[in-house]
Formats: C-alpha cells, structure tokens, sequence
C-alpha cells in the first residue's frame, strides 16, 4: 500500500531485499536544479526503521512527512525472532550497517528515525560500529539528525510486555509470562544482548542532535529511564530535544497529537545543518 501511495505523488518504490524498500523521490530536485551524480551522492537519506508489526499505511504518514522535505527514504523492518534471539538482530544490524556503508548510499548525509523496536535495531547496529569504530567512522559523521519515537526503555519485565501487546494482544498476558521464562533461561542469550545494546546506545558515538518522542503512560517505555537518557546525552554535550506527552499511545503520537508532531518535527528538521533539506510541512 504504501508503494501505491507514493507512485502516485512521484515516488519510485525499490526492494532491495526482504525487508529494505528504498523509496525515492523524484517530486523535489535537488539544490543545484538539475540532477546530477553529485548532487544524488550528497542528497540526504532517512533511515526509518519501523516499530513490529507496523501497517503500510500507518507508516506511508511518516514517510509522507519526509517525502515533503525533498528527502529519499530507506526503511527497514524488523521481525520479532531478531528480538526474540539478539544474536540474529545484531546480525539484521550488520546489515543494515553494511547497506548504508555500501557504494549506493555511502556518501550520503543520513537521518534516522526509529519506532519502539527500531530502536533496538539502532542500537544493535550501533553494537557492530563499537567492534570497529575506525572503518564506520565516517558513517556515524555522516547521520546529522537522529529521531525516536516511543523507545522500548526500562526492564526485561517491560520488553515482556511489549512483546504481548505486539505479537498477540489477545493473549497479552501469557506471552508476557512466557517471555519472562523464555529470557530467565537464556539469559546469556538475550539479556545480556540487550544490556549490550542499552550501553551502546547510551554511549553512543552518534553525537547528532536528536528528538525524542514519549509519553507518561506508555506501558512498554518507562519514562523515568526516558528521562534519565535525555539527560546523561544531553551531560554528554549532545544537543536534545524532548516531547513529552502525559496521555498519548505508544507509536501513535502522530495520531494522537498530530499537530504537536508535526510541529516539533518541523521545527527540528529545520535545525538540522543539512543545506540540502528545509521542512515544508
């Protein structure tokens, strides 16, 4: 669905495997008004890394909001068994580290913007950067404005949650007990994976302005540790920018308080040092 939206509005749809769709936009033209090798090499790129079990036409409303800007968007899925065995997601992280390291996008300035679990793909691929930080060096220079919304913060107890409310929210409750054994019994196998990934993101050596989306009563963000997070980046020099609402949905901000969203993204974006892009929301 969402590649039938975009064809019609002058965006080309590109798979380029089982879970990367390279959508690009052909409605803006570049700053130089002619299209160029150059200026496609230099042409921003957003990462946008859903939450699990996202629908195509929920996530067509964020591309939209980066279609606007000018800007080409790769996303990139997740499936629950890269969370459910870390040792694969750190594997789907290599790969997205490699696509974005590859001849196609390697010169291109970056954004990302990750949902709930996206942001455990981020934090997976950021695990892979810090087993080598001189050959991805350029990479982490290159994303110039880092986006998340609803991160999956707090405890295994929260991840269990998570993990019913998304997979079967029928049976919420008994997938959170089962996913509470199944992380007891392979612990070394999957919470010691995440701690990993919770470490790599907290010192990550991304040190682009970010935006972080949250609310007080999302049950799978704990947002004390949001908090927490904000400030130990910001302590860093990192420069944050926060949305906090008390009542909203977890990756349902935009529905919920779209002109709040969109508001801050329009803001943000336009502060970001990337010539080649303006919001125009």
């Amino acid at each position: 669905m969402l590649g039938r939206i975009a064809l019609s509005r002058g965006i080309t749809a590109h798979r380029l495997s089982k879970n990367a769709t390279l959508y690009m936009n052909e409605v803006a033209p570049p700053v130089s008004g002619c299209r160029t090798q150059v200026s496609e090499e230099q042409k921003p790129l957003m990462l946008m890394l859903p939450w699990l079990g996202s629908r195509p036409q929920a996530m067509a409303k964020y591309c939209e909001i980066y279609f606007k800007t000018g800007l080409d968007v790769l996303v990139v899925e997740s499936e629950a068994k890269e969370f459910l065995w870390p040792r694969w997601g750190l594997e789907h992280g290599k790969r997205v580290l490699d696509l974005l390291h590859s001849e196609r996008f390697v010169s291109r300035p970056l954004l990302v913007h990750a949902f709930s679990i996206g942001g455990y793909t981020f934090a997976q691929l950021l695990v892979n950067v810090s087993e080598d930080t001189q050959r991805y060096q350029g990479l982490t220079q290159r994303i110039k404005g880092q986006v998340y919304d609803s991160l999956v913060v707090g405890s295994v107890e929260r991840m269990a949650t998570g993990l019913g409310k998304t997979l079967l929210p029928h049976w919420e409750s008994v997938i959170k007990r089962v996913s509470l054994l199944y992380f007891s019994m392979f612990k070394h196998q999957t919470v010691d994976y995440f701690n990993n990934g919770i470490e790599a993101f907290w010192n990550t050596p991304v040190t682009a302005p970010a935006l972080f989306f949250f609310c007080e009563n999302d049950p799978l963000s704990d947002p004390r540790v949001m908090e927490e997070l904000i400030d130990h980046l910001r302590k860093r020099g990192m420069d944050i920018t926060a949305k906090k609402w008390e009542d909203s949905t977890h990756a349902g901000h935009l529905k919920r308080h779209p002109e709040e969203y969109l508001a801050t993204i329009n803001m943000f974006l336009n502060s970001l040092p990337i010539a080649q892009m303006k919001a125009k929301l």
